[in-house]
């Protein structure tokens, strides 16, 4: 198997993953949280606010890995509050796949990396 590691940006500091792998004709990225590139912090706003953060921090792996968020062929979204938050991440989630949007999971989970409430996983095509 012929596989490139893909790194950009921030990672949860000592965390072991790298944020994609390439593989052939698909990038199978790792699951994203909110981060701020930038600070290396997770965005304040709320559901909405850490759900763009999370798809923006995803689109920019693909790009690295050469592909982009359309051509996303499959997501896994983790909340830790379906309740509170499906309909908030719902409504960001439309904005980066508002035609023929990917194949979903979304399950809610106890709790994420640095208190973020949501973690996007997803297989794009290159």
């Amino acid at each position: 198997m012929d596989k490139q590691v893909i790194n950009v940006g921030a990672r949860v500091a000592g965390a072991p993953y790298s944020h994609a792998v390439k593989v052939g004709n698909f990038v199978f990225a790792a699951g994203q949280i909110g981060v701020d590139p930038e600070t290396g912090k997770l965005v304040s706003g709320g559901i909405k606010a850490e759900t763009r953060r999370t798809l923006q921090n995803q689109a920019a792996v693909l790009k690295a890995g050469g592909s982009s968020l359309d051509r996303v062929l499959s997501t896994t979204v983790y909340l830790v509050d379906m309740a509170s938050d499906y309909a908030g991440m719902n409504e960001v989630y439309k904005e980066f796949f508002p035609k023929d949007p990917p194949a979903r999971a979304t399950v809610e989970v106890k709790a994420l990396a640095l208190g973020a409430r949501v973690e996007i996983q997803l297989v794009a095509v290159i």
